[in-house]
């Protein structure tokens, strides 16, 4: 299994626009690709802003590529997303995983 990060922030006035974005359009795209094998999205308050970090789950980096395109490291993020965001990573980290339980 391949563990694929990627990190934003947003203000706080924004951020429940950028968690409704991800609930809303990321995650029910993500359920319909072959190979996906869940997503987290976590969250936390820090220095005034908001940081998400999410973690989706992948068979493997050419199930990836289904969704991120050829260069699986390239970070996907939507108009609406940006617009919620104030700083975004614009690459993704891809890592292999191992599940212990």
């Amino acid at each position: 299994m391949i563990a694929r990060t990627w990190r934003g922030t947003a203000t706080i006035a924004k951020a429940d626009a950028y968690f409704h974005h991800f609930t809303t359009a990321v995650a029910p795209h993500l359920k319909e690709i072959p190979g996906h094998r869940g997503a987290y999205l976590l969250r936390r308050e820090a220095d005034g802003e908001v940081e998400f970090l999410a973690v989706t789950l992948w068979d493997s980096i050419e199930t990836i590529k289904q969704f991120a395109g050829p260069d699986p490291t390239v970070a996907l993020v939507e108009p609406e997303g940006r617009a919620a965001l104030s700083a975004f990573d614009e690459v993704s980290l891809a890592r292999q995983a191992v599940r212990f339980w």
